[in-house]
């Protein structure tokens, strides 16, 4: 009996003490045969715990990018001269007729704060949001190739210079790859087309 529990207890001891050995060892670095140092490999379960903390870290990175898309823009500025007075150039830009006349195409306008407003066959629309007769027209204006629901700032100011009037087109939030065709736009078929169809360019003596 004697002999059998100092048995059971010198064989508990070794599996204790090796136990320890094993934990105790766990990530020191331990000399090799040549003198080189080599580091024990990492826990697994340390290994396993890294790789979870890191993962949502990762998760999160993704998540603060941002997903929108914006767009490049630039602005314009026109100037010309009309042989007209600024009350009758004003309402050359707001009623429906006359809009027709200079475009030839139809149009839909509605000559109001907020009004809608559509041109050249649906190749222009927008809305009016500033109307001072005789001094200034502003609104919201875009082709429709434009990017879906972006619009320009588009601001005439009219400028009495006895007997005539001048007209300055300031143009904001423009689609930079669209500034020479929009440029050209207004001054083809806006400042050209009135000028033309109701003689506002040529002095009569």
């Amino acid at each position: 009996m004697k002999h059998e529990g100092v048995n059971q207890i010198s064989s508990a001891l070794g599996i204790y003490i090796s136990t320890l050995k094993t934990e105790f060892t766990q990530g020191m670095i331990l000399p090799t045969v040549n003198g080189e140092q080599s580091e024990l490999p990492p826990h697994p379960v340390r290994k396993a715990e890294e790789q979870k903390t890191t993962e949502p870290v990762a998760g999160n990175a993704l998540k603060s990018k941002s997903i929108g898309v914006k767009i490049p823009t630039c602005k314009i500025s026109l100037k010309d001269v009309f042989l007209t007075s600024p009350d009758e150039l004003y309402r050359v830009f707001i009623t429906q007729e006359m809009v027709q006349a200079f475009t030839h195409s139809p149009a839909f306008l509605e000559a109001d704060k907020g009004g809608k407003f559509q041109l050249l066959d649906g190749s222009v629309t927008g809305e009016f949001t500033e109307l001072v007769p005789e001094k200034q027209i502003a609104m919201k204006w875009r082709f429709k190739t434009w990017p879906e629901g972006h619009f320009a700032t588009i601001t005439l100011t009219f400028i009495d210079k006895a007997g005539e009037t001048e007209i300055r087109l300031e143009g904001r939030g423009i689609p930079a790859n669209e500034e020479e065709r929009t440029r050209e736009g207004w001054q083809r078929y806006y400042f050209e087309g009135i000028k033309q169809t109701f003689g506002y360019g040529a002095r009569l003596f």
